[in-house]
C-alpha cells in the first residue's frame, strides 16, 4: 500500500536540521491539498447523491477506526452546532467505542462482527447515508460498516488514501485520495489524514449549503451555545435584514432563536407564516422568501432583491 511504503526521499529526515524537517512536512500537507483536488469530482458527485438521500429525512452516518475515524467523527460530531444537524439523524461509528477517541482499542479495527451488530443495532437502511474513512482502504471494522450498510440499501462513500482498495470499489460513490508515502512511513496522521480531514470538510459543507443550512455565506443554522455565537446570530439577522439591535433581539426571541424564521418576521410575515413557507421549501430561506414574494407579502422588493 501506498501509504505503508518507505520513501528513499525520507530515510535520514531524523538527521535533517529542524527547518529541513519542517520543510519537508509542510511540502507533503501542500501535496495533501493537491490529492483533494483531483478528486473533486468525486467529492462532488458523493454530495450530491448524499443530498438527495438526506431529503427523505434520513441519517448521515461516519464510521472509521484510529486516527481516519476520529477525523471523521470530528467532522460528524461539528455539523450539530454549526448546521443545527438534528442529532437524531446522526451516527458516530468508531471502532472501540467512545474510548477510541483518545486511547488506542486493542483489535477495535479488525472486530467485523462488532461492525454488523451496530449496522444492524441502528436498523441503517434505505433512507441513510454512510460514509467509511479509512486510509488503508482495507480496514475490517469500517469495510463490513461499508458493505452492510450497502447490502441494507443505504447509500455508501468510501474515502481511502490506497487505489482499489475494497473500501473504495465497495462503495456506492469512492473518493480516492493519491497522497502516496508519508515522510514518517505508515503515519497516516500526516498526509494522508489532511486529505481525509479536508474532503469530508469539504462533502459535509457542500451537502450542508445545498441541503439550505448556509444562506449568503452566513451559517444561519448555527446554534448560539454561547456568548460569541449569541452575537454571531444577532449580526447575522442585522445584516440580512438591516434592523438595529432591538427589533433583531426581539425577533429572535419569538423566533425561538431561528435566524431564519427572525429575518422573516422582520420582512413583516407573521410567525405562522414564516414557520409554513420555511416547512413547505425543506427550510431554505431564499426560497422561501422567494415563495411569500411570489404570493405578494410584505417588502416584496426586499425578498426579490435576494434572488
Amino acid at each position: 500500500m501506498h501509504t505503508e511504503q518507505l520513501s528513499p526521499r525520507y530515510a535520514d529526515i531524523d538527521l535533517w536540521p529542524p527547518a529541513d524537517v519542517l520543510d519537508a512536512m509542510i511540502e507533503g500537507q501542500l501535496s495533501s491539498v493537491a490529492a483533494v483536488r483531483g478528486a473533486r469530482s468525486a467529492i462532488e458527485q458523493a454530495a450530491l447523491a448524499i443530498e438527495a438521500r438526506l431529503r427523505k429525512q434520513g441519517r448521515l452516518i461516519y464510521v472509521g477506526a484510529g486516527t481516519s475515524g476520529r477525523l471523521a467523527v470530528q467532522d460528524g460530531a461539528e455539523l450539530m452546532p454549526t448546521f443545527s444537524w438534528p442529532a437524531e439523524r446522526l451516527l458516530l461509528l468508531l471502532a472501540g467505542g467512545d474510548a477510541a477517541m483518545t486511547q488506542a482499542i486493542e483489535g477495535a479495527e479488525d472486530d467485523i462482527a462488532r461492525a454488523t451488530e451496530l449496522i444492524a443495532e441502528h436498523d441503517i437502511g434505505r433512507d441513510d447515508v454512510l460514509i467509511g474513512v479509512a486510509a488503508s482502504g482495507t480496514t475490517p471494522f469500517t469495510l463490513t460498516c461499508l458493505l452492510e450498510a450497502g447490502r441494507r440499501g443505504a447509500l455508501t462513500v468510501g474515502i481511502a488514501n490506497n487505489p482499489d482498495t475494497p473500501l473504495l470499489t465497495g462503495a456506492d460513490h469512492p473518493i480516492y485520495l493519491a497522497t502516496g508515502p508519508e515522510p514518517i512511513a505508515g503515519s497516516t496522521r500526516m498526509n494522508a489524514g489532511t486529505a481525509q480531514r479536508i474532503t469530508l470538510n469539504l462533502l459535509s459543507t457542500l451537502v450542508m449549503i445545498r441541503l439550505g443550512r448556509i444562506y449568503r455565506g452566513m451559517m444561519v443554522e448555527v446554534q448560539a451555545c454561547n456568548a460569541k455565537l449569541a452575537l454571531r446570530r444577532e449580526r447575522m439577522v442585522a445584516h440580512l435584514t438591516g434592523q438595529s439591535e432591538e427589533p433583531v433581539r426581539e425577533a429572535l426571541r419569538q423566533a425561538d432563536g431561528s435566524v431564519k424564521l427572525a429575518v422573516l418576521l422582520l420582512q413583516g410575515y407573521q410567525l405562522s407564516e414564516a414557520q409554513s413557507a420555511l416547512d413547505g421549501v425543506g427550510g431554505r430561506l431564499r426560497a422561501a422568501l422567494d415563495h411569500l414574494a411570489k404570493r405578494g407579502a410584505p417588502n416584496l422588493e426586499v425578498a426579490k432583491s435576494d434572488g
